[in-house]
């Protein structure tokens, strides 16, 4: 007993050592993103004022800010900025989702079966091909000015990504796991729920951090191209009026709201995919 309580001390301060490990890194990494925040803002404002870089068509850093205060004070000149930024979130969110749901679903579907594959996949490759601008014109004028056109639009540049993602993930599925759950008597649903979908559960949620990226930009893309409100038609607004800051700090909201996003998808995937090892532990 002596020998073994002897033996096993070392453990702890090892780990110990490795928690310290990756508290100096994470300190170090947020250590260099604000130098290099901090050297890239300060840098544009310091062209600015030597007049290196023209703020007329290169907006200015301070100019940001003061413009986004005054959105958040004052508003808009198409309304309140809280309104704008919800409804495009509205937008893409809803876009996220229905392409989502649809890419997972026509992915597996497609991934178990090979006729379907050999089937529909042809069309998938044809309207993939096509410009999302054109798509994004061709809803406006069979949806109208409305969220719905621009729904839509989010849906397309949302399903294409998720759907290779999980037809890819179902095709690498572990051919020795399905060999087994078919000697155990496993019915193909039975196979594709315990075996096939968890397998390709990495590869869905991967294709998700891209995904709602790819679906901000059809909300604001549709936007852009015809909208009563939302952050696209807020920096065409700017844009008309040869407004640099306006769509420099309309940009910064976006950049904001995709950062939520995906702070929101990377919590769900530590969640779904607990079984996965720590590589930094591990190290």
């Amino acid at each position: 007993m002596t020998e073994t309580s002897i033996t096993s001390q070392p453990a702890e301060p090892k780990l110990e050592t490795a928690v310290e490990r990756m508290r100096r890194h994470d300190r170090l990494v947020l250590t260099l993103r604000l130098a290099v925040l901090v050297f890239l803002i300060g840098g544009w404002e310091l062209g600015v004022r030597v007049d290196l870089i023209d703020p007329f068509f290169f907006g200015q850093p301070s100019g940001i800010v003061v413009k986004l205060i005054d959105w958040f004070q004052n508003g808009t000149s198409i309304g309140p900025l809280w309104k704008q930024i919800a409804v495009t979130i509205y937008e893409a969110g809803a876009g996220f989702l229905i392409g989502a749901v649809m890419g997972i679903l026509c992915g597996i579907a497609l991934g178990r079966n090979q006729l379907l594959s050999d089937v529909f996949s042809i069309y998938i490759k044809v309207a993939n091909s096509i410009p999302r601008v054109v798509l994004g014109s061709i809803f406006i004028v069979a949806l109208g000015l409305g969220a719905a056109s621009k729904i839509a639009l989010a849906v397309v540049m949302v399903f294409f990504v998720v759907f290779a993602n999980a037809f890819q993930g179902v095709r690498e599925a572990d051919k020795n796991l399905i060999a087994n759950a078919r000697i155990l008597g496993a019915s193909n649903w039975q196979m594709t729920r315990a075996v096939v979908i968890p397998s390709a559960l990495s590869w869905i949620l991967a294709s998700l951090h891209v995904s709602f990226g790819f679906a901000l930009v059809g909300a604001i893309v549709g936007e852009f191209l015809g909208a009563r409100e939302g952050m696209g038609l807020l920096i065409a607004t700017a844009q008309g009026s040869f407004d640099s800051n306006g769509v420099f700090a309309a940009m910064i909201v976006i950049a904001v709201v995709a950062l939520v996003a995906e702070w929101l998808l990377t919590t769900l995937e530590n969640r779904l995919l607990t079984w996965r090892p720590d590589a930094t532990i591990n190290e």
